[in-house]
């Protein structure tokens, strides 16, 4: 068959444009990262635990279950997860559940926590989790669990040290952290082989056992910790709670440095000691953009004439921002506290996006299963950077789902995901670039899961 010369242009023509479609369809429609989310499969507090995982559009933030998972998280009531060495592995901290299957664990009695344990997940490249090892913290009802910068070292804050089954004036509590004490938390600490991702204990080479002679094998810190935070060479632990009769911890009022080494994984409190915030109700100690932010659930009144960007009035919660200085210490931000939500309380998570201008703070609301109009997303406008200065985004609090457990944004900066523990969600909004403001995806933007959600982490290695 013979083409005519101007048969020839349409047909190059055409052809031309089905590849550039095809290259663009492409390049708009790929993965751009993975979102994980733990959880429980069911309502019931004594089920396992499972690990959810999506696909995460680049074009449209869209979201598809992962192939493979859920999967099992490798125990009972999975709380916290991290991924290290380049995504390669993802560890899950399974807080365990009573004798008699219920997950609000605390003490050291029959309401503790039984069968904790690390579970570590090899990630594959399509974003499939494939268990490895199980690995197990020194002290009772761990609930928290970090990771440093370099993927060397994995922290896991343990609400009851060994010590407190059975305290006494000359235990290891007092050893390390003076003769009046009698109980208190710990650290154990974990070195990360850099081949395998297998963790190894790190031991306490500054305190030796009473009864054994040898170093310990955690790091006690203050009783009744509520969260904790590594910041550089510095690791903060929030504690001061009254003893719990429950889980989440709350009621967190002063902060401990301790000083980590990078090359050996030992904590060693500061000279500095114990902080007082003068605040009864702290929830969560966090870090974003090099500020240390203490999130507080116990009102704060803005008094009219007050030189500051936030309307007079008595808002529900705060957040308490400061930078970290010599030896831990921490130093109050010229601004002083800053107000949540007039209509949103229990901060519990704070996330700075990709480029430093907005600052989301994501609120739990009541602990009630259903909906709940005190759960949202917080949303700030960060000026006059370097110095600090925060005021609310037109149009903020935007939407969540109800009792949101963590926030976090995609590896292309365009998406904010938080996953929801009283209505078993995730929910996605795309950011607006220049005002800040979450805007619903142009897709679905919430997503069932299996059982109420615990936390979220992203993946951005997806080959």
């Amino acid at each position: 068959m013979k083409f005519t010369k101007f048969g020839k242009a349409l047909a190059i023509g055409a052809l031309s444009a089905a590849i550039v479609f095809g290259v663009t369809s492409c390049v708009e429609s790929y993965t751009v990262g993975f979102l994980y989310v733990t959880g429980t499969v069911t309502v019931s507090t004594g089920s396992n635990g499972i690990v959810s995982g999506f696909k995460i559009d680049h074009n449209t933030g869209r979201l598809t279950p992962i192939n493979t998972l859920p999967v099992a998280s490798g125990g009972a009531n999975p709380v916290r997860a991290v991924l290290t060495l380049g995504s390669r592995f993802l560890y899950v901290l399974n807080r365990g559940v009573t004798a008699s299957g219920s997950a609000n664990c605390y003490g050291t009695g029959a309401n503790s926590c039984l069968n904790s344990n690390i579970t570590q997940f090899a990630v594959g490249g399509n974003g499939a989790l494939t268990p490895q090892e199980t690995f197990f913290t020194q002290g009772i009802n761990p609930f928290r669990m970090i990771a440093d910068a370099s993927g060397s070292f994995i922290f896991v804050l343990d609400h009851d040290a060994p010590d407190n089954a059975s305290p006494s004036s000359t235990d290891n509590c007092a050893l390390a952290l003076g003769k009046s004490v009698t109980t208190c938390g710990d650290i154990t600490v974990f070195k990360i082989d850099q081949s395998t991702g297998r963790l190894s204990l790190v031991e306490n080479q500054q305190v030796t056992a009473v009864s054994s002679g040898s170093p310990i094998t955690y790091f006690p810190v203050p009783a009744n910790p509520v969260d904790f935070v590594l910041s550089g060479g510095e690791l903060l632990t929030l504690a001061g709670a009254p003893n719990p009769t429950g889980y989440p911890y709350t009621g967190g009022t002063l902060v401990s440095p301790y000083s980590f080494s990078s090359g050996s994984g030992q904590l060693t409190l500061s000279q500095n000691s114990s902080q007082s915030l003068f605040i009864q109700q702290g929830t969560a100690i966090v870090q974003a953009g090099g500020v240390i932010y203490v999130l507080d659930n116990e009102p704060i009144t803005i008094k009219p004439g007050t030189a500051t960007a936030f309307l007079p009035g008595t808002y529900p919660s705060q957040l308490l921002p400061f930078t970290v200085g010599a030896g831990g210490a921490l130093n109050a931000e010229t601004g002083g506290a800053v107000p949540d939500d007039l209509n949103l309380s229990n901060p519990i998570e704070v996330l700075l996006e990709n480029k430093g201008k907005f600052l989301y703070v994501a609120n739990q609301g009541n602990n009630v299963i259903g909906p709940n109009s005190n759960s949202g997303i917080a949303g700030y406008f960060l000026t006059n950077v370097p110095a600090f200065n925060l005021s609310f985004i037109t149009g903020e609090p935007f939407g969540s789902g109800s009792g949101p457990q963590c926030i976090v944004e995609d590896p292309s900066n365009q998406f904010i995901y938080e996953a929801n523990q009283y209505d078993s969600t995730v929910t996605g909004r795309v950011v607006d670039p220049n005002s800040g403001i979450l805007n619903d995806l142009r897709v679905v933007d919430t997503y069932k899961l299996e059982g109420p959600a615990t936390w979220c982490l992203v993946d951005g290695r997806t080959s």
